[in-house]
């Protein structure tokens, strides 16, 4: 087995030798050298995986050493020991990316501490998180089985998320645990959801917060302590999408994090539709038939977000003026960033992102996108990379400048769908993976969540024999007719408009300028 080799560079190297030899017992090679010439000799003919590096040394100094050393070996850690304390010496130190400083004297415990830390760490992070996440996969799956309320299942969802993030980020291959995990999750997620959303429809004074509920008791509440706000609605924008953004904000934001529930479908026609009407699909069509499209229109879904929130501000009688802002592009990013200081004489501010929606049907449809976002974590990083380099930071700069509260939120999530499930409609069915809405759908009834009285769940009805039906878990529909070409085409893509934590459970973010 190798052993992982070590430059020590130090003119009083003599008096470390009990240092040195602990370190070789320890199982390292290490090499001793007396000056900084003789480190950069040693690393042109040779590679080290750490470099101890005393700061004042006779002839090259230890800084000026540890820039000729970054050019010869920029990947390789660097530990400046040194007597001196001074502050100006630390801070050239690190703007020099150090991996650790010590002060002398040191102890051997200190340089082995420092040799883990540097070398190590990553393996002894693998170990630890597959150690906890072990122990916590079985504390999970216990609460799963439990009789669980609305709140505990955000809870399981938000650890669940936690514990994607943090296999991901160490690399510990337990994947094929977690999927099985949020998988029963996910089962029993549905069956929460079947027996509960009814009751939610009914009583709104008895649930979770629902799409309708936004505006009500989140907006309105701030505007009306005088809070100016921005109400930014990142659309198919789920809660782990939000966890790999949270850093690049919180330098700017205090964070508040909650979640709520999307209605059902989670599409973005009819959740976000409710949100900036405070409203159920059927009270927007009974109420303002005018501003509600129908699945068959060729007219698209959301084109009456601005005057859906007017209805709403004007139905709760509040005297505030809002401006309404659709970002599509980079072109309109940089139109809204241009025109920021004219959102000022409105106390509301709504802003639609429409970015991840698109990467989300973009994989669908593009080989290229599929390849890029292979799999969940690459989804992620790509959801990061966009918010990082698009308009999008800037807007959140802007709105910290301007000194307004945010709050951040979607309409619905989405979630990789894997499993076909078998339906028959006619040709007016609509042409959703995750819901159907139509005439005569035959389906497997212990598959699907079926509302046959679509009305009693808040939804339209087109006409008596219309129904609902909707997916749970990572499942999709598929005809019968070039069903094997319908299901490897669809399969492993991301979709939306059923049952599942990812779609419904999402995040609803208060940001408090700093």
């Amino acid at each position: 087995m190798r052993k992982d080799k070590i430059l020590w560079a130090d003119d009083e190297i003599d008096l470390l030798k009990p240092h040195i030899l602990f370190l070789e017992e320890k199982g390292y090679e290490v090499t001793p050298v007396i000056s900084g010439q003789d480190a950069i000799d040693s690393c042109r003919e040779q590679t080290f995986d750490i470099i101890f590096l005393d700061e004042n040394m006779p002839g090259l100094t230890g800084l000026e050493t540890l820039s000729t050393i970054k050019e010869i070996a920029p990947t390789v850690p660097v530990v400046m020991v040194t007597k001196s304390e001074e502050e100006s010496i630390m801070n050239q130190a690190i703007g020099n990316k150090i991996a650790d400083y010590l002060i002398k004297p040191v102890n051997p415990n200190q340089l082995f501490l420092s040799i883990k830390k540097n070398l190590h760490k990553d393996d002894i992070i693998t170990s630890a998180t597959t150690v906890s996440y072990q122990q916590e996969f079985g504390r999970i799956g216990m609460q799963i089985g439990d009789s669980l309320t609305a709140d505990d299942w955000m809870e399981i969802y938000k650890k669940i998320v936690y514990w994607e993030l943090e296999l991901e980020e160490n690399q510990v291959q337990m994947q094929d645990m977690l999927i099985m995990q949020k998988r029963e999750a996910n089962n029993a997620f549905g069956k929460f959801i079947k027996k509960n959303y009814l009751d939610w429809i009914r009583y709104p004074d008895q649930r979770p917060l629902m799409s309708p509920d936004l505006f009500k008791k989140k907006v309105f509440p701030l505007l009306d302590e005088e809070e100016k706000v921005f109400f930014i609605l990142i659309d198919n924008f789920r809660f782990d999408q939000w966890r790999v953004v949270k850093n690049l904000l919180s330098s700017f934001f205090t964070v508040d994090e909650e979640m709520y529930y999307s209605i059902l479908p989670t599409a973005t026609q009819y959740a976000r539709n409710a949100i900036f009407s405070g409203l159920m699909p059927a009270q927007i069509e009974e109420m303002f038939p005018e501003l509600w499209v129908d699945e068959e229109s060729e007219e698209g879904k959301n084109v009456n977000e601005a005057p859906l929130i007017g209805s709403l501000i004007e139905r709760y009688r509040k005297p505030y003026t809002f401006s309404y802002n659709k970002v599509h592009e980079t072109k309109y990013g940089e139109k809204l960033l241009s025109s920021m200081d004219n959102l000022t004489r409105h106390p509301l501010n709504v802003v639609v992102l429409n970015f991840v929606d698109m990467l989300s049907h973009a994989r669908t449809e593009s080989k290229m996108i599929r390849e890029l976002a292979g799999n969940e974590a690459a989804y992620r990083s790509l959801t990061r990379s966009w918010f990082r380099h698009s308009t999008t930071y800037r807007l959140f700069q802007k709105m910290k400048e301007m000194g307004y509260k945010v709050l951040l939120t979607t309409d619905h999530g989405t979630i990789r769908v894997q499993n076909p499930v078998k339906v028959i409609g006619d040709r007016n069915t609509s042409t959703n993976l995750r819901y159907k809405l139509g005439r005569h759908l035959t389906y497997n009834p212990k598959e699907v969540f079926a509302m046959t009285r679509p009305r009693d769940y808040g939804l339209p009805e087109g006409s008596i024999t219309d129904n609902f039906i909707f997916c749970y878990e990572d499942k999709f529909f598929a005809y019968p007719n070039n069903y094997n070409y319908y299901v490897n085409y669809y399969r492993d893509t991301f979709q939306h408009g059923g049952i599942s934590m990812e779609e419904m459970l999402i995040p609803f973010i208060s940001l408090q300028p700093k």
